[in-house]
C-alpha cells in the first residue's frame, strides 16, 4: 500500500466567464492550475496562502463537493471535512443528538458494523453528553466547532480536512481547538489536510506546507524549513505581512 493517503497530479480547477445574451464563454478564471502534491500517511499538511489563491478549492475538489477541470486525485482511504463557520454548517433546527445521529447512521450503514454513540464522539473532543438536547444557537463558538469535529469523525475518517477551521474563533479558544485537533490526529491515526491564510497557525499544528498563490504552488516543503528560510518570494512576503509585537503597522 502507498505511503501517501493522497497524491493530487496536475490538479486544475477552471471556472468559465461568460458574456452576451448567449452567455458565451470568453475565457477562465483559473482557480486551481496545475498543482501536484503528497499527503503522507500519519502527517498533517498545511496549505496556506491568501483569500483567492486556491487552497479551498483544492479542499472542495478533494472532499467531492467540486468537480475539477482536469488532473488526478488519489485517495486511499475516506475522507472527512471541518468547515469554517460552525454555526453555518449546523442546522439549527436539528439538535446536537440529531445531527451526530445522522452522521453514526450514516456511518453504520456504510460499514454494516455498530458505529460510534454519539455520547463517545462528543467525550472525544471534549463535551459531555449534557449538551445532545441543545441547539447549535446555544454554544459559543469553539464549542459549536467541536460538535462539528465530532460529526466529521463519525464517519472515522483517514483523512480529516479542516478548511479555515479555527480563523472564525476567538484567539483564546483557537489554541484549544488546535490542541484537540493535534490529541485526535493521534488517538484515531488519522492524516490531515490544514487550509489557513494564517501562518501562526500553521506553525503549530503543520508537519509540511504548501504555499499557493493564485491558483498555483509556490513552495513546498517541511514547515519549519520553509518558515525559517523560505525559497520563494511570496511566502517571504506572507512571512513579512504577519503582524509582531513591536513592529509597527503601516
Amino acid at each position: 500500500m502507498s505511503g501517501n493517503i493522497l497524491e493530487v497530479r496536475d490538479l486544475r480547477v477552471w471556472f468559465p466567464v461568460r458574456k452576451g445574451i448567449f452567455a458565451r464563454t470568453v475565457g477562465h478564471v483559473k482557480a486551481v492550475d496545475g498543482v501536484s502534491f503528497d499527503l503522507r500517511r500519519g502527517e498533517t499538511l498545511g496549505v496556506v496562502g491568501e483569500s483567492g489563491s486556491g487552497k479551498s478549492t483544492i479542499a472542495r475538489v478533494i472532499a467531492g463537493l467540486q468537480r475539477p477541470t482536469g488532473g488526478t486525485i488519489t485517495i486511499n482511504g475516506r475522507v472527512s471535512m471541518v468547515f469554517q463557520d460552525p454555526l453555518g454548517s449546523l442546522n439549527p433546527r436539528m439538535t446536537v443528538r440529531a445531527a451526530l445521529d445522522e452522521a453514526v447512521r450514516q456511518t453504520a450503514r456504510r460499514d454494516g458494523t455498530k458505529a460510534d454513540s454519539p455520547e463517545r464522539l462528543l467525550s472525544l473532543v471534549g463535551l459531555d453528553a449534557s449538551v445532545l438536547d441543545k441547539y447549535p444557537h446555544e454554544f459559543s463558538g469553539g464549542q459549536r466547532q467541536r460538535i462539528c469535529t465530532a460529526r466529521a469523525i463519525a464517519s472515522k475518517p483517514n483523512l480529516l480536512i479542516c478548511d479555515e477551521a479555527v480563523s472564525a474563533l476567538d484567539l483564546s479558544i483557537r489554541a484549544t481547538v488546535l490542541d484537540l485537533l493535534a490529541e485526535l490526529k493521534e488517538k484515531l491515526s488519522l492524516s490531515m489536510m490544514f487550509i489557513t491564510h494564517d501562518l501562526g497557525v500553521v506553525q503549530k499544528i503543520a508537519d509540511r506546507i504548501i504555499v499557493m498563490n493564485r491558483g498555483e504552488l509556490e513552495e513546498e516543503g517541511p514547515c519549519e524549513k520553509v518558515l525559517a528560510a523560505p525559497s520563494a518570494a511570496y511566502t517571504r512576503y506572507l512571512m513579512d505581512a504577519v503582524p509582531r509585537i513591536g513592529k509597527p503597522l503601516t
